[in-house]
């Protein structure tokens, strides 16, 4: 054969080869491939037009047939092709949704409701099974019109379409391994609202703000400079032969001690983290969005429950930046406008301090609150529901139930429920007193457990704070005042790691920690030093 002719062959060959490679496997297939987000017994956002998706050879007319209505669309070069359904009422009746392309699919068990996202690190992630009365909720999970799906944990760069999971009508086997947050959430609205819910767990233990960001995002932006900068040089050393090669020689020492702790019969050491298993987690900016939230960006949801902070206390500071544009970010990405977000604030954790002092959980608790600037936010205030020694308070019941109030009084009519805890507005320094003023306190101010009120520190321009007494004076107002600070400037609540507190509304939600200066945060970056 003619050498050229052959050659010829072998670069079309080849060039077949990578395009094929190029489109999704369904595309190549010229088949019909739907992604796992729209499958057999997903719930449809009520109320809104809602995208399906999927992917199919190039060019291919595509039909989706939902009761009266049928959508088309033509697949496009790299395979994928998008139909919105027109908005429907919530419907617990079972439907049809039909897709002919290349080849038909038919999605059973269709139902029309609420859906809600859960989302953000261990606490979100924490199981029904893990609460306090795990079993008992289990028990009770037969709900058929609750429909559960997870999304699993991938951590990478590359923009991910799809991933493996499936819906599932709640069972007490399915509900123990959900989200014990989202889960309860869930019930309260299907339970409260009479409609189908549908709830996408894709919560990551341990993560941190930046990874469920779209890394392009950050890198563009002038404010995550050096938060970029810093992980780019630590991915260079992370991906060098030097760290390998010292990941290895630890690796090899631990595989060591694990055997002499088994002959020793004593608890072996930790194995050593990778420098892939870094890579690949769940710190790294925009691994989680790639991996775990680009698979399910479009799907028609109500909004997001989200309860992360814990990861990012040691950057409070950057986290009142950084927060607030992820949300943004979201936003912008799914295309349905400023739909709700509401969260769960930091809540009690560590050992009790005997002075006022600075705290970085305090820090991240108030850049919480400082997000609640953008439109259609809500904070769950828990600073009463943590454990001193344990990062995971396993009460979730009364978490959900706080978060559940936001969306029931701001998306689903309820005007006489105010979701938001007392929180501070305003201060007037008289004599030796600071007088607080506070909005949200429902029926009025109260105090739990003791008549004193506890949780206040004061300080003069000395900036040394002290531990302040305090009185109620009216139903929104709070007399502050220590016989150590004649002259007090400022006034904090709260404002610790694990603060002893208790003040409350009469409807049952603590107070809003806060402070009312404006002093350098510990969290806040250095300032260079300037030359001389």
């Amino acid at each position: 054969m003619n050498p050229n002719i052959c050659s010829l062959r072998l670069r079309s060959f080849g060039v077949a080869l990578a395009a094929a490679f190029a489109l999704p496997l369904g595309a190549v297939r010229a088949e019909l491939k739907l992604p796992a987000i729209i499958g057999d017994h997903m719930v449809l956002q009520q109320k809104q037009a809602n995208p399906i998706w999927g992917w199919d050879a190039p060019g291919t007319e595509v039909k989706v047939t939902l009761g009266a209505q049928t959508k088309t669309a033509k697949a496009g070069a790299d395979g994928k092709w998008t139909v919105k359904l027109d908005p429907l009422p919530a419907s617990a009746k079972p439907a049809k949704l039909v897709i002919e392309g290349s080849s038909r699919r038919e999605i059973e068990d269709v139902l029309v409701g609420e859906v809600w996202m859960c989302s953000g690190q261990s606490n979100m992630a924490f199981q029904v099974g893990r609460d306090w009365n795990g079993d008992i909720e289990a028990l009770s999970a037969k709900l058929p019109n609750l429909r559960l799906i997870s999304v699993p944990r991938v951590g990478v760069q590359e923009l991910q379409d799809d991933f493996k999971g499936q819906w599932e009508a709640s069972t007490p086997e399915n509900s123990k391994n959900f989200s014990a947050v989202g889960f309860f959430f869930g019930r309260y609205l299907h339970e409260i609202l009479g409609v189908p819910v549908g709830l996408i767990d894709n919560a990551w233990g341990g993560s941190a703000a930046e990874a469920w960001v779209r890394r392009d995002t950050l890198e563009k932006d002038p404010r995550f400079q050096s938060l970029m900068a810093s992980w780019k040089q630590r991915e260079t050393q992370l991906a060098s032969p030097e760290t390998k090669a010292k990941f290895e020689a630890a690796l090899a020492a631990w595989q060591d001690k694990v055997k002499e702790a088994k002959v020793a019969g004593t608890r072996p050491p930790r194995r050593p983290v990778s420098p892939q298993q870094i890579l690949g987690g769940q710190s790294r900016p925009g691994n989680i969005f790639a991996g775990v939230v680009h698979p399910t960006l479009g799907y028609g949801i109500k909004g997001v429950i989200w309860y992360q902070g814990e990861s990012n206390a040691g950057r409070a500071w950057d986290y009142r930046t950084l927060f607030p544009f992820m949300i943004e970010q979201w936003r912008a990405e799914w295309g349905q406008g400023d739909f709700p977000f509401y969260w769960v604030q930091l809540a009690d954790f560590k050992q009790e301090k005997e002075q006022p002092e600075d705290a970085q959980w305090a820090e991240l608790r108030e850049a919480q609150t400082k997000t609640l600037s953008l439109p259609n936010t809500g904070e769950a205030v828990i600073i009463d529901l943590g454990e001193g020694n344990d990062i995971h308070p396993r009460n979730k019941h009364d978490v959900a139930a706080r978060l559940v109030r936001w969306a029931l009084a701001k998306d689903y009519g309820f005007d006489n429920i105010d979701p938001q805890s007392p929180t501070y507005a305003s201060v007037a320094f008289e004599g030796n007193k600071a007088v607080l003023t506070f909005s949200h306190v429902g029926a009025g101010l109260r105090t739990m457990d003791i008549r004193e009120v506890e949780g206040f520190a004061i300080c003069g321009e000395d900036k040394v704070w002290h531990w302040a007494e305090a009185k109620i004076t009216a139903l929104d107002k709070i007399e502050v005042w220590s016989a150590d600070v004649p002259a007090p400037v400022a006034v904090r609540y709260a404002w610790a790691d694990n603060p002893v507190c208790n003040v409350f509304s009469r409807d049952g939600l603590p107070m809003t920690p806060f402070r009312t200066d404006d002093f350098p945060m510990i969290t806040a970056p250095e300032k260079p030093a300037v030359a001389k």
